[in-house]
């Protein structure tokens, strides 16, 4: 049965605003203010739960059943980052996990540059090394930024997964009306991200949704196909083991 997935209606204006304003006081994270809480405690007893060890959302990691395990040095399970902080696992301490069969992700796009494109080209050559199935939804003007977002949402995809700086900020604007479902940012990240949200970057990756649009600008010769499929897999690994709602940040 479908999970209940209640209706998001945002003005077609509200995209425009918030742009405009440069997500004022949105950039509440640099002051330590810790994000809302995700999608809600987990029952310790379920299957996969670790108890005492305390997630993104405030209740026991909860892995998902036959993934695999994550290696030392992905992140210490007594002592997880506050809920939208940094992993900095050790390299491939994340390739024991795998993608459990009939996986399947909403690929959300911009296509409007070359790094774009790259981190694109990185999901689909995981995906098809992994037997993911991957439904494209391109998003390549700014006016159908949001439209586009929902359009994936309403797939029902195990994960969404963004490529693209530009969809930071509409991003911001729904994730948090949808804690059932996951969400993957490929070389960007959010201000305050919920516990379904993780980021995956990398070194040179600056994009920060809610800014003020004076931060630098991300290196695009950093956005390399490699780079980008290490990060993806070590954030998909970090979500099906339970670790959601982090910035995961590989070499």
């Amino acid at each position: 049965m479908p999970r209940p997935r209640s209706l998001l209606v945002l003005p077609a204006l509200a995209l425009t605003a918030v742009l405009a304003a440069g997500c004022a006081g949105a950039d509440t994270g640099a002051s330590g203010a810790a994000p809302v809480a995700g999608a809600g405690s987990r029952l310790p007893s379920a299957p996969g739960t670790s108890p005492g060890v305390i997630g993104a959302d405030g209740g026991p990691i909860q892995a998902s059943p036959g993934t695999g395990s994550l290696g030392p040095g992905f992140v210490t399970p007594s002592a997880p980052p506050a809920p939208g902080g940094t992993l900095t696992p050790s390299p491939h301490s994340w390739s024991g996990v795998t993608v459990p069969s009939g996986y399947s992700v909403a690929l959300l796009s911009t296509d409007d540059s070359v790094s774009a494109r790259r981190l694109a080209t990185a999901v689909r050559t995981w995906a098809a090394a992994n037997k993911v199935s991957v439904h494209p939804v391109p998003a390549h003007d700014p006016g159908n930024y949001l439209p586009a977002i929902q359009a994936a949402i309403d797939l029902e995809p195990d994960l969404v997964i963004s490529t693209g700086d530009a969809l930071a900020d509409p991003l911001a604007l729904v994730t948090s009306s949808w804690l059932d479902q996951k969400f993957l940012l490929l070389g960007a990240e959010l201000a305050e991200p919920t516990a379904n949200v993780t980021a995956a970057v990398w070194k040179g990756t600056t994009a920060r949704g809610g800014g003020s649009g004076t931060e630098p600008l991300s290196d695009a010769s950093t956005f390399t196909v490699e780079r980008a499929r290490r990060g993806l897999e070590a954030g998909v690994a970090g979500i099906l083991r339970g670790y959601s709602g982090y910035v995961v940040k590989v070499g």
